[in-house]
């Protein structure tokens, strides 16, 4: 059986299994994504490059995929598209498969997940609480394992809120880096299309085929003077009210970014928050009506079913807005925007909470505007702005997780994402030969997220060896008495790639622990003793890289 075929077989019963129905607005029947696969697997064998072989992803309900309705969220809007959206048509060109259409807050109107006649959509972790939204089903669908990504939007924070509740890493992009064509709008001055996957290295990979060159010219970003990290963060103070534990961990946040070298200062955030409550108490909202205010007036006056009555109410009371209140808004948010900017002037990026806490299901049926407008304090003014933003997993607080974001400047996603590095848990990997700097496979630890730490060497109770391998690569071995301090490269990985690594790892190669000259140990590439009966002893070379050189292979 092919390997993909594989894949998309145990999806399906992941699916099955976790029995979250609610997740799917509309899936591809399994005999049909089998067949693209064994196709895909082919056009690999024949030798196509194709990066994203074997990946599965979801799209969120609102964004195109051939072959299915797009719903937003309402069973009466669907239409059949005639293509994928550029997005999504990217994505299966390098190689990944789409398995179907995720829920959402209906026209994706909303942060919390619950706004839909498909069921309001359960959190990874605790099925009591809120998944987030809008793109509630992409990100669960992520988090449970389902797929490797997942698509969705973020107007007002729909591509972060969501990752933040499920554990997983929500990018969302510079306004008009990402395509969004194929995309039912929310409100399309502002709407981006985001990604989400399990690890940094994943999402980047995906976010690199989605995007487009730039749509405008900026003014050029301040050049960046040698240093740290400049990081700016709210005062306690100014966050407002968290969830108990919240402010802890977002002050643990703050330390792990200083404890990894980069300068911490405090900056004043009220025109954040002042911008964020005037995304949809102010005249924004009225573009929401411009979007498909006409659809639901003809929808309520036809006594259609499957309109989600808070959605409704929010895009029908857009109708009314003044056309002066627009311009007074406008003129108001370039203020806010001016002094949100010099608040950010010497910072490589602003640090937050993603949220300030995490509702459960009761909670937001209870009260479900102001919880809704509570998540987006810190979100919804990242696009109003025309920021970029990173969302990333931080720990957990009482045993869910916690999020943070990074916000920075239009097209600064690369930094963002380079700082986002800095705060992932991170174990050690000594390598000394076919994963070292510039050598064959070292490619395999940079598609992981992998930095090097240092260079230093083993303790001297190791011998080195020439393998009959390819590509060429050296067995480590200790001997403890007779052996020789060998060179040594020390790399951080995310924890999860080492799994995968260890996952790959072919024999006679193993995973051990590696003694340093320093005395301390971590985790390393050793071999099986018995791969070594026809291997030459490189000792004497005292480093893979010095073997290499002094031959031709």
């Amino acid at each position: 059986m092919s390997t993909t075929v594989s894949r998309v077989r145990a999806a399906y019963a992941r699916i099955e299994a976790v029995d979250r129905p609610e997740i799917w607005i509309d899936l591809r029947p399994q005999p049909e994504v089998e067949q693209e696969a064994r196709a895909l697997d082919e056009r690999v064998a024949a030798g196509e490059r194709l990066p994203l072989a074997g990946r599965l992803f979801a799209a969120k309900g609102n964004i195109d995929v051939q072959g299915l309705p797009t719903t937003a969220g309402c069973p009466a809007y669907a239409y059949e598209p005639e293509t994928d959206a550029p997005v999504v048509a990217r994505l299966r060109a390098a190689g990944a498969i789409v398995l179907g259409t995720t829920n959402l807050d209906q026209f994706a109107t909303g942060l919390v997940g619950t706004r839909s006649p498909y069921g309001a959509v359960r959190n990874a972790h605790d099925p009591a609480r809120i998944s987030g939204g809008s793109s509630a089903g992409s990100a669960v669908a992520v988090a449970l394992g389902i797929v490797d990504l997942a698509l969705g939007t973020d107007t007002a924070g729909s591509g972060r809120v969501p990752a933040a509740f499920n554990g997983i890493v929500g990018l969302k992009p510079t306004r008009g880096l990402v395509p969004t064509a194929g995309v039912v709008p929310a409100c399309a001055s502002i709407d981006c299309v985001t990604v989400f996957a399990r690890t940094l290295p994943e999402a980047e990979q995906a976010l690199s085929f989605m995007t487009s060159p730039p749509d405008r010219d900026l003014p050029p970003l301040p050049q960046r003077t040698p240093g740290p990290w400049r990081i700016a963060v709210a005062s306690r103070e100014q966050l407002g009210e968290l969830d108990e534990g919240w402010a802890e961990a977002y002050e643990a946040a703050v330390e792990q970014l200083r404890g990894a070298g980069a300068e911490i200062r405090t900056l004043d955030l009220t025109p954040f928050t002042e911008a964020a409550a005037m995304l949809y108490q102010g005249a924004f909202v009225a573009e929401r009506y411009t979007a498909v205010g006409s659809f639901i007036d003809k929808a309520i006056a036809d006594g259609t079913e499957g309109l989600d009555p808070t959605v409704t109410g929010i895009i029908t009371r857009a109708r009314d807005i003044p056309a002066h209140q627009l311009y007074a808004d406008e003129e108001r948010l370039a203020t806010l925007r001016t002094r949100a900017l010099s608040e950010l002037a010497d910072a490589d990026a602003l640090l937050l909470p993603t949220t300030p806490g995490h509702p459960t299901l009761a909670e937001v049926a209870a009260d479900p505007l102001g919880a809704n407008a509570r998540l987006g304090r810190f979100t919804n003014s990242t696009n109003l702005f025309d920021l970029a933003a990173v969302a990333a997993p931080s720990g957990k607080v009482n045993e869910l997780p916690f999020g943070v974001m990074l916000i920075g400047p239009a097209f600064t996603d690369h930094r963002l994402a380079q700082i986002a590095r800095a705060m992932e848990p991170t174990v050690q990997l000594a390598v000394v030969g076919a994963h070292l700097t510039g050598q064959p496979l070292n490619p395999q630890l940079l598609s992981l997220g992998a930095r090097l730490d240092r260079t230093t060497t083993t303790a001297p109770v190791y011998r080195l060896h020439a393998l009959a391998t390819t590509p060429p690569k050296p067995g480590l071995v200790h001997v403890g008495e007779g052996g020789a301090e060998i060179e040594t490269e020390v790399w951080r990985l995310p924890a999860d790639g080492l799994g995968k690594l260890l996952a790959s790892l072919p024999r006679p190669m193993t995973l051990g622990s590696v003694e340093l000259s320093d005395g301390t140990r971590v985790p390393g590439f050793l071999c099986e003793p018995g791969a070594l009966s026809d291997a030459e002893d490189i000792t004497e070379f005292g480093a893979w890289r010095t073997y290499v050189n002094s031959r031709v292979f």
